[in-house]
């Protein structure tokens, strides 16, 4: 029996972490994925307070998780399919066995949206990737197009505009969403060329990599053929958690909490940005886990 468990390694979940370490409160987090979750797979972070040239998004999330560990808290790395409110407190399903805890703080935060066009499936990590940091090396000095028009796309455009020999940036309307600091940086950029007002239709290629894209003008339907091997979807998000079948979420799955991080539910907390919240931002996650490391502990001295 756990004092509390953390489902989520990412930057909310880890301050969380730190905070009910500090408390003295028994503390396991358990993440199926990369320590860090997104945040870990920014190149640069530099809109984070306290640095500021900037830092890589893995060496910021590796210190918040020394941090926590100093604290005390444990890491397990598995995947949780079930959360269920029992009489001996939360029970916490995973993979690979069964904990219980007091209190729970759901922190998975959100993963990337897919496109969900013909081929997307097919030539996935065949050409088609959602990180460009992870990926971008392997298309060193060839032509790459990354789609969507906010601030992640517009990054990655300008991280690959180091890599590739060119990107091509294709979003469905002409104006961007994405800060103007980044924008104007993108337009300056003579190795990046927009492809406005297009959608990807479909993606086609051979039996080992993808070749090309099939674009569709959202006002003529005129379609263009472009060719790459490279494609990097930065869409937005979904909420990351699938388990909850809608137990604690509204209909785009994202936990509804009180100004205390606190869920419908008892006991149960929310942190970062599985929450139904505007901001995603590192800045935000790390204060959502902080307000639910304090209410957990209050709750639970209760």
């Amino acid at each position: 029996m756990y004092d509390v468990i953390i489902i989520g390694a990412g930057p909310a979940g880890l301050t969380a972490a730190i905070y009910t370490g500090r408390a003295k409160l028994s503390t396991l987090v358990i993440e199926s994925g990369a320590v860090g979750g997104n945040t870990a797979l920014t190149d640069l972070i530099d809109n984070y307070p306290g640095f500021p040239f900037g830092i890589n998004g893995s060496e910021l999330m590796e210190n918040f998780l020394r941090q926590a560990e100093r604290f005390g808290a444990e890491l397990k790395m598995e995947e949780v399919i079930d959360l269920q409110v029992v009489p001996e407190g939360k029970k916490v399903i995973t993979d690979q066995g069964t904990y219980l805890a007091r209190a729970v703080i759901i922190a998975m935060g959100a993963r990337r949206r897919e496109l969900e066009v013909p081929g997307e499936k097919d030539y996935l990590g065949r050409g088609v990737s959602y990180c460009a940091t992870c990926d971008g090396a392997f298309f060193q000095g060839v032509p790459v197009v990354v789609v969507g028009g906010g601030d992640s796309a517009v990054k990655e455009a300008l991280y690959l505009s180091d890599i590739a020999s060119k990107v091509y940036l294709v979003h469905r309307r002409e104006q961007f969403r994405a800060n103007q600091t980044a924008v104007d940086k993108m337009l300056e950029n003579d190795k990046i060329e927009l492809k406005l007002n297009k959608v990807i239709k479909r993606i086609e290629g051979n039996n080992a990599m993808m070749q090309k894209l099939v674009l569709a003008d959202v006002q003529t339907g005129e379609e263009e053929i472009l060719e790459t091997e490279g494609l990097f979807v930065s869409i937005g998000f979904v909420a990351a958690a699938d388990f909850l079948n809608n137990l604690l979420s509204n209909e785009d799955g994202y936990i509804i909490t009180d100004q205390n991080m606190q869920t419908s539910v008892e006991g149960i907390f929310a942190a970062g940005d599985i929450r139904n919240k505007i901001a995603r931002q590192v800045a935000t996650a790390v204060g959502d886990g902080a307000l639910a490391g304090i209410a957990v502990t209050g709750y639970l001295k209760e």
